[in-house]
């Protein structure tokens, strides 16, 4: 069961977790995972319109207002006493059901952080990367190949030999002080990844969308991992290519990311 906590909301009414079911009905999953720090969840609006986004790229309309699905994940965190942790919005477009409910999260350590971690390239393309939709078959081979190298992340590239996007998680890249990542219509556009943007223009970094070649790695000075729960995480090794964990302009944006997550931006 994928559910976790106390309740969580089926449709319109709030249940015991115990009585979660997965959908029997096979439409598409359209969903969102988002953070919850502090009783409050992080982003909400900008998940809400990512996922109209996903909708609309399916040729489907977003069948609530905003206000309501704010309403409503509030509601599931307020029963379940305000603990932190992951929330997902799914929904089924055969059995029209909106579920939303706590998941299991695990967040790096500290160590990770100050260390970086252990990524591999998979060779591999989402149908489309725009949409936040459930692909388990693709999901399922990644996973297993990023356990067979105990790995924390694949680094997806495409059939041209560019870098696009982590497995679950948005690629940034750092070459003498600039922030590059591939380009947006590549990539699931990830609302971390869009205020690492905005952060970065904010504090002078400059930035730019750019096709970046696997083969180029060894040329980067730094690279990271951006997502709801790794925050901004380094990346030490893409296969046997080191990187350094300690680039300047990522301990800069690291800094950035987290006070503005403690409300401090």
């Amino acid at each position: 069961m994928e559910a976790i906590n106390k309740f969580y909301l089926n449709n319109e009414k709030i249940e015991d977790v115990n009585e979660f079911n997965e959908d029997s009905e096979k439409g598409s999953i359209i969903y969102e995972v988002l953070r919850v720090i502090n009783g409050k969840a992080v982003f909400l609006k900008e998940h809400i319109e990512r996922m109209k986004r996903s909708f609309a790229l399916i040729n489907m309309e977003f069948p609530f207002n905003t206000e309501d699905v704010e309403k409503k994940v509030n509601e599931v965190i307020k029963k379940n006493d305000n603990v932190l942790g992951n929330i997902k919005i799914t929904y089924n477009t055969a059995s029209k059901n909106l579920k939303i409910y706590y998941i299991k999260h695990s967040y790096p350590s500290n160590e990770l952080y100050t260390e970086g971690v252990k990524t591999i390239l998979y060779y591999g393309e989402r149908e489309n990367p725009n949409a936040k939709i459930v692909n388990d078959n693709f999901r399922a081979k990644v996973t297993e190949e990023i356990k067979k190298s105990n790995a924390f992340e694949a680094i997806l590239v495409d059939r041209n030999g560019l870098i696009t996007e982590g497995s679950k998680s948005n690629i940034f890249a750092i070459k003498d002080g600039k922030l590059i990542t591939a380009k947006a219509e590549a990539v699931l556009k990830g609302i971390t990844r869009d205020k690492i943007i905005d952060i970065a223009k904010e504090i002078g970094i400059e930035f730019e969308e750019v096709d970046i070649k696997s083969e180029d790695i060894d040329k980067l000075d730094a690279m990271f991992i951006s997502g709801t729960s790794p925050k901004i995480l380094p990346i030490a090794f893409v296969n046997n290519i080191k990187l350094d964990v300690n680039n300047i302009t990522l301990r800069k944006l690291m800094k950035a990311y987290n006070e503005l997550l403690e409300g401090k931006r």
